[in-house]
């Protein structure tokens, strides 16, 4: 297994900056994908088929911006069972991902067989891991110590601190350029509420990003979202777009 713990150090003119105004622009999905250039690092939000933001992944993926790094949950469906490719599949199949730091890529064939080539830069972390290191990325961290992974083949490569004669491996923390995220619904500030399951890592990787853009099922008037139900707040969030027919955003 191949991993590469320096894989996501971020030069800062790889995106398209935006500032951060109180009332949020809705922008097409192609002015968002537009904000991604080759070299970017994107955060995508999801979890297999839930929280995706598929309608800006499909605009991303029409856009053919390639030698984009990649930093999500996994590598979504793209197998005999499922062979057209679903989510960010769409973007490694067509050749447009350069390197990924993701928790699991089993669904996806083409994926592995990249990999197996050597055609795709892989780093694989326990999902906890993952979700921790986006965290630290968001809380202007310097990383974290973990039991999880030591004495494995996960801990080649990887600083190792001992604390009390325990063992821990130093986790340093995620950031990006630019993430993309799916929400259930944003007021005109950009505040936003999540939907279920949908929830998932969308919260945590809007506090880890230089750009972030939601896609939303509708954006409200300031005051018809209750604060206290309020997830993220709109001081993370700099565009929102409206998702489309995409069947799976349809569903989700």
């Amino acid at each position: 297994m191949k991993l590469s713990p320096n894989l996501f150090k971020i030069e800062r003119s790889a995106a398209v900056k935006m500032t951060k105004p109180f009332i949020k622009p809705i922008i097409t999905p192609e002015e968002a994908a537009g904000k991604v250039r080759e070299g970017t690092t994107v955060m995508l939000g999801g979890f297999n088929y839930g929280g995706v933001p598929y309608t800006v992944i499909d605009a991303l993926h029409d856009q053919g911006t390639g030698n984009i790094r990649v930093i999500c949950v996994d590598a979504s469906h793209c197998n005999p069972k499922v062979p057209e490719p679903v989510g960010v599949a769409r973007l490694i199949v067509n050749r447009q991902v350069s390197s990924m730091v993701i928790s699991h890529m089993g669904l996806n064939a083409v994926a592995q067989e990249m990999f197996a080539k050597g055609e795709i830069d892989i780093e694989l972390n326990p999902m906890g891991t993952l979700v921790e290191r986006i965290r630290t990325g968001g809380a202007g961290l310097g990383g974290f110590l973990t039991p999880t992974g030591v004495d494995t083949a996960y801990e080649k490569n990887r600083q190792t601190v001992e604390l009390d004669g325990k063992k821990f491996i130093l986790e340093r923390p995620l950031r990006a350029d630019i993430a993309f995220i799916r929400a259930y619904k944003a007021d005109e500030a950009g505040n936003l509420i999540y939907y279920g399951t949908g929830r998932n890592f969308n919260p945590v990787m809007a506090t880890a990003a230089e750009i972030v853009i939601a896609e939303v099922d509708e954006v409200v008037p300031i005051g018809e979202i209750d604060p206290n139900n309020v997830v993220t707040p709109g001081i993370f969030i700099d565009a929102l777009v409206i998702k489309g027919g995409n069947a799976y955003a349809a569903r989700t």
